[in-house]
């Protein structure tokens, strides 16, 4: 393991005396403020937001580290609730508000293991292949999915069969709705999933036929990253550029909402309860587990989702010091798959390294994920656990997803409320005028980054370096997908090979 760890320590109220980062407020939707100076490419800010938007997110000097250290005390600002300083009848008027909750999506059947891993992996956005090679997405997806299916049925079927992804969302989105009437805001609320039933275009099409005239898009992915609201909204982006009613619809999008006060104070609540669950709380490390990227993205294509989850660890535990709660934490990345290097420490390995240096009691957060589902479920309950008590930790502890915890929904609904001055009517008569649909600087500006970073990838080190370091591992990882691409491009060509004998390639032929 050549990743160390960034194992963190909370120091009494006496030491946090130090000077927090603080947002401008001006021009900046208070539902939607980020932390520009994190982001590794300063290319992500390609003109005056202000002039081409009605509103923009404020640029702010990094307060994170590549490497952060030990007691720095350093976080973003936490966004408060501003929703109850707005006037509702100047939100709604009578316009048809509607709410679209984006999400992965899920199989919920083990029948649907198969078609879901498909169009899991057919995303570009999952799967980056060289533009020569782009013609084999869709083999390479069905290549991928028929041969995980077997092994993904298994952890399917160990936690009922498929998943909850869907029941728990459709309860999210009819408490947000409740919540919005609480509020005096009659709106909507639609699901639109990316790989799976109700898929976005669905979504899409029932809020045609409501008539919506205002719409605020809200991934539920707490942070950005380019693999999920990213690959969501640019899908989003393509449905809207075909479809007249669409592009004259007043809307706008929330792209990420890390840093709000209820949801972090939901999250801190949660963490609290479990705590007290061990039998000495103040001993339990608290360890935040959060969804894996390739390295690359945050790299070479400019993914803020690195700089944002350790932004938000640090507000959780900056809410956590003040109810007297000092634990240790450390945060790592799960879920990583091929020979591709992704987002480090790696989950599985900080397990194995806590039990060796002592560790008893470990609390595993679920940091990026808001409904419970098989990362959580199978990969944290059942592996992570097994390998933890397998390591020598002897209490071990799990914080639920949020799912639909009213302080959470309640400030999901004050984000909607909070967005609704900013949705402005952004349509144009001729569809080729506009360069893209997606109506909030940040995202377009992000989305566009992405797209010319990955026409030509930079080189990932200068100079090749001989032994297992982070050059090897990127060079081979690309030398396997490369040698996997040649051996499919044979097997379309030739007719012949092991994928034909095995029935796949036929497939999709």
């Amino acid at each position: 393991m050549n990743q160390a760890m960034d194992i963190r320590f909370q120091a009494p109220p006496s030491t946090l005396l130090q000077t927090r980062a603080k947002f401008s407020s001006q021009n900046v939707c208070p539902c939607a403020k980020a932390q520009w100076g994190a982001f590794p490419r300063s290319s992500l800010l390609k003109g005056p937001l202000l002039a081409r938007y009605p509103w923009g997110w404020s640029k702010v000097q990094s307060v994170l580290t590549e490497h952060p250290v030990k007691n720095s005390g350093k976080s973003g600002a936490l966004v408060t609730s501003g929703s109850q300083d707005i006037s509702i009848t100047s939100l709604t008027g009578n316009e048809k508000i509607g709410v679209l909750l984006l999400n992965l999506g899920g199989p919920e059947t083990l029948d649907d293991v198969q078609p879901f891993l498909f169009n899991l992996f057919a995303d570009p956005d999952i799967i980056r292949l060289p533009r020569l090679f782009r013609f084999l997405q869709k083999p390479l997806a069905q290549f991928i999915s028929v041969a995980r299916s077997p092994k993904s049925k298994e952890g399917y079927a160990s936690i009922g069969g498929g998943s909850p992804l869907r029941r728990i969302t459709d309860a999210q989105a009819q408490e947000l709705e409740k919540a919005l009437c609480e509020k005096k805001i009659p709106a909507k609320v639609y699901v639109g999933m990316r790989y799976w039933h109700p898929f976005t275009e669905e979504a899409i099409e029932q809020i045609k036929r409501d008539g919506i005239t205002k719409l605020v898009v809200l991934p539920l992915y707490p942070q950005f990253s380019i693999s999920t609201s990213g690959s969501s909204l640019r899908l989003l982006e393509n449905i809207f550029r075909e479809d007249e009613y669409l592009v004259n619809m007043q809307h706008t999008v929330i792209p990420s909402w890390y840093q709000r006060e209820g949801y972090i104070k939901a999250m801190a609540d949660l963490i609290g309860k479990e705590l007290l669950k061990f039998d000495c709380p103040g001993q339990v490390m608290i360890f935040f587990t959060a969804h894996g990227v390739p390295l690359a993205y945050v790299e070479e294509a400019g993914d803020p989702y690195k700089a944002e989850m350790e932004e938000c660890v640090d507000l959780i535990m900056e809410e956590l010091e003040k109810r007297r709660i000092y634990n240790s934490y450390t945060l790592a990345y799960q879920s990583r798959v091929g020979p591709v290097e992704w987002l480090k420490p790696y989950t599985d390995d900080v397990i194995v390294e806590l039990g060796n240096k002592g560790v008893k009691s470990l609390l595993a957060v679920p940091i990026s994920f808001v409904s419970e589902h098989i990362e959580t479920l199978e990969e944290i309950d059942v592996e992570y656990k097994e390998l933890a008590l397998e390591s020598g930790i002897v209490n071990w502890g799990r914080v639920p997803a949020l799912g639909c915890e009213p302080t959470f929904i309640s400030d999901l609904a004050d984000a909607v409320i909070e967005s609704l001055p900013y949705v402005g009517a952004m349509a144009v008569s001729n569809l080729e005028a506009r360069q893209s649909l997606v109506p909030l600087g940040s995202v377009e500006e992000l989305l566009a980054a992405y797209d010319s970073q990955r026409r030509e990838l930079p080189p990932p080190v200068v100079v090749w370096e001989w032994g297992w370091t982070k050059s090897a591992e990127t060079w081979n990882g690309r030398a396997a997908m490369l040698a996997v691409l040649v051996l499919l491009l044979l097997e379309v060509t030739t007719g012949q090979g092991f994928l034909h004998q095995w029935g796949i390639l036929p497939l999709f032929r």
